[in-house]
């Protein structure tokens, strides 16, 4: 009797032993991840992350548990984009400048009216000549580009409106003080002036400058309706963020695995896309409500006066990665 009480007790003990290693396998197995961007929480890109992360946990059965880091809580966006090589995260979201400090190349995606619309930068995203700047960027870095996001296009407001390059002469814009940013208005003539981001308001406000540049969702946000009469829709740097994995991480996955960050991150990105998209559509109506002349330009003399004026190869791109990206469906 004793015995077989004893054998029993091991058999159990064995079970209970087999089954802690188990639980403890299946513990270590679970990965916990860190997605950072600098964006807040009401954003469609938060919003779609956080589906992302759960959408993954879902198709891995649990493998992957991804918390979602918005507003810059890990670090402003240089910080995080050094993040993927440190390895301090292991996913981000963020506007392919910084990563154009590493891989110059991708930086053509801000070159002015290089995009036709937002429709022509996600096509660019999927073609063989983003795929082939993927791949050299991640040969350098080891960083994985998994999806492209629609941010918006930026538009002009000013004082007065005008339909070509040529009437943007002599105008006192606000932009930012970035080659990119600065290469339209001064290829049609115009004086552009670097003024703070939180003083931009005041700026149009006083006369300080006549116009500044945006996308509708920002003009909205800042409210510059109230101090600018048109709004031009030159569209002139269409601008995307990317989904990035850090090698750490990508490096892991599996085959199968890498397929389904893909998917999921490109169909959260598809869908922020499409919201951003909407929302662009909505602000002409209500733009035009509030009495301001929505005008559209003739977007081929400013191209050509960029082209002409501040050449592709003044800012270290290719005639080459231009003409591929233009002729992109």
């Amino acid at each position: 009797m004793s015995k077989r009480f004893t054998l029993k007790t091991l058999a159990a003990l064995g079970a209970v032993a087999i089954g802690s290693m188990l639980i403890s396998t299946g513990a270590q197995a679970q990965q916990k991840l860190k997605w950072a961007h600098a964006y807040e929480t009401s954003e469609p890109y938060h919003i779609d992350s956080v589906w992302a992360a759960e959408e993954i946990k879902k198709r891995s059965n649990g493998k992957f548990d991804i918390q979602v880091f918005p507003a810059s809580t890990l670090g402003k966006e240089t910080d995080i984009n050094q993040g993927l090589t440190l390895g301090t995260v292991d996913m981000i979201i963020s506007g392919t400048s910084f990563a154009a400090r590493t891989y110059p190349r991708l930086g053509i995606a801000y070159y002015p009216f290089i995009f036709r619309d937002g429709d022509h930068l996600i096509a660019y995203s999927k073609s063989p000549v983003f795929q082939e700047m993927a791949a050299e960027y991640r040969a350098k870095t080891g960083i994985q580009i998994t999806a492209y996001t629609y941010y918006g296009a930026r538009h002009t407001t000013a004082q007065k409106a005008f339909t070509t390059c040529e009437g943007m002469k002599g105008l006192k814009i606000r932009v930012p003080d970035v080659p990119a940013y600065t290469a339209t208005p001064k290829a049609c003539g115009a004086n552009p002036t670097p003024i703070a981001f939180a003083e931009v308001y005041l700026a149009l406000q006083n006369g300080t400058v006549d116009a500044q540049e945006n996308p509708l969702t920002t003009i909205e946000a800042k409210k510059f309706y109230e101090v600018q009469k048109a709004i031009m829709m030159t569209g002139h740097i269409v601008d995307g963020l990317t989904t990035q994995v850090a090698p750490h991480l990508w490096n892991k996955l599996s085959d199968a695995e890498k397929k389904m960050f893909t998917e999921v991150t490109q169909e959260a990105a598809n869908r922020s896309s499409a919201k951003i998209k909407k929302r662009e559509a909505e602000l002409v109506d209500e733009f035009k409500k509030k009495g301001l002349q929505i005008v559209q330009v003739d977007r081929k003399t400013f191209q050509d006066a960029v082209l002409k004026n501040v050449p592709l190869e003044s800012l270290g791109y290719t005639r080459a990665d231009f003409d591929k990206i233009q002729a992109v469906k």
